[in-house]
Parts: structure tokens; sequence; C-alpha cells
């Protein structure tokens, strides 16, 4: 079988979770393989999504690290028959950077995001306006043309929020970010005020970090966490900045970025006070 030199996300998930399911049963690769009747160098490469793997060896593998629950089992194979399947965001790929499309991809997957952000409002609850002026700031030489297909972009992102199953998201947000007049005052107003709508959605919990908290010494930049409707999906960390993105996939790294994002949301001023003061933000706009 040929070797995948460029591995969808997807297809990256399921081996991870397979060689995470495998390693938590105190399983060898050698045992993995004798179980398929097939050389080590298949479990191997099945595991580094170096190449996929067929539905008869998944099954078999997942009987042979116990994963009985239907639920579980039916994702992983959805994983493995749809691992080279892009998602709408493909038809943006002339424009949108690959780590920005994987994350795309790791969003639509997810049943639950976290995040604290202390520059700008999260992407999700950005208005067209609001992106549109961040869009120009962090790339001074885009073209008209890339500003709107990254709003539509973000815009079409935002379908998560109201889909059957909605994102469940959780969101710390740093006090300053109030302050800073993206795209003019009116802009800003109408991205204040669409916050304050959004929060009454009972999948949206926004909270905001004050400035006066000294966790502000731990945060360095946005970083999300985004966790998947199967247990046997380790969560995954993104950290981005202007000038790279960078994902945490190693479990113990992870943890500490859930324990900041527990540390940040106990210092966050309580739902109802939040959202009366992201109004008063809005109403001194």
């Amino acid at each position: 079988m040929p070797v995948n030199r460029n591995p969808t996300v997807r297809q990256r998930r399921l081996a991870r979770t397979l060689k995470e399911l495998r390693t938590s049963r105190r399983m060898t690769i050698a045992q993995s393989a004798e179980h398929l009747v097939c050389a080590e160098s298949k479990i191997s490469r099945i595991e580094a999504a170096q190449s996929g793997v067929r539905l008869v060896d998944l099954r078999l593998l997942l009987d042979l690290y116990e994963v009985r629950d239907p639920d579980t089992r039916n994702r992983l194979e959805a994983l493995a028959r749809e691992g080279r399947l892009r998602g709408w965001w493909d038809r943006y790929a002339d424009t949108l950077s690959p780590s920005y499309a994987d994350f795309i991809a790791l969003e639509a997957d997810a049943s639950d995001a976290y995040s604290i952000e202390t520059v700008l409002v999260p992407g999700l609850l950005q208005t067209e306006d609001y992106t549109r002026a961040v869009v120009r700031t962090q790339i001074e030489d885009a073209t008209p043309e890339q500003v709107e297909i990254l709003t539509k972009v973000r815009q079409e992102r935002r379908e998560l929020l109201f889909r059957e199953k909605p994102l469940r998201m959780w969101t710390v947000l740093s006090e300053s970010v109030l302050k800073h007049a993206i795209g003019g005052a009116s802009a800003m107003r109408h991205q204040l005020e669409y916050l304050v709508t959004a929060a009454e959605y009972p999948n949206i919990n926004l909270q905001i970090l004050p400035e006066s908290s000294e966790i502000h010494a731990a945060l360095f930049g946005p970083v999300a966490i985004l966790s998947f409707p199967d247990e046997a999906e380790s969560d995954v960390a993104y950290a981005d900045s202007l000038l790279s993105t960078i994902y945490i996939e190693e479990p113990g790294e992870v943890f500490k970025y859930a324990q900041l994002f527990r540390r940040a949301l106990a210092e966050s001023l309580p739902r109802t006070e939040s959202i009366k003061l992201i109004q008063r933000a809005a109403e001194d706009l």
C-alpha cells in the first residue's frame, strides 16, 4: 500500500485514537499485527496515518482493544470511511492556510470547545464587519476578494452553533477585548451587542476575565481546546498567533492547557455579571 504523505486531519485523529487504544490496553505493535495476521510495519503505518485502515481490519482492532460501545465503533468507522473526504472549506483551499483548514475540520467534528481569548472576540462569535476589520489589520496586503472569502468562511463556521447537535462553547474573554474598538466605534458596538445576544443561547457560555486578575500573567495568547463525542478520542489544544499555529495532541500537554482554562474560568465574572459588563461597554461606545 502506498505511503500517505498528506493525511487529512480525520485520518490523523483515527490513527492517534487507535494508537491510544492499543497502549491503554498495554499491547504491543507485535500483538496487534499478530491479531491482524500482518506485518508490524502495517500497524506502524496505520498509527502514523501513513496508510489508511480497511474496515475489516479496523473492526478486528476494535475487538482486540475491547471497544464495545456501538456509537464509538460507528464514529471510528465513519472516520475510516470518510478520512479522505474534504469539507465545505475545501472550496476555499486557495485562500486558507493548511493549518486553518485543519482547525476548521477539527472544529466541525468537535462536540465542545473551550477557549481563552486575550485580544479578539472568538471567531465563531464575530460579526462580519468585525471580521473584515480583523483580516485587514492582520493581513495588510490582503486583496478585497481575500477579505471577503475569509469573512465568509468565518460566518460559515458559525453554523456549528446552530446545527441539530450544536457545538457547546465555553469562552473566557479578557476584559481588555471589550475596549479594543476594532473597525471603529459603530462596528465594535454592533459586535458587543451580538455577544449579548449570542450569550442567551444555552450552548454558549461567555464569561469575562477582569483586567485585575493576576492570571493574565500566565496567558501568552489565545488558546482553544476541542473535545469530541467519543471518549476514545483525546482532546486537542490549538494555540494560534499571527506568525504560527501550534497543535497540541499529547495528553499531558493538553491537560496543562485544560488546567489553565479552568483557572481562568474560576477567576472570571459570573455569566450574568459578564453580560452586564459587555452591555455597559457597548453603551459607552
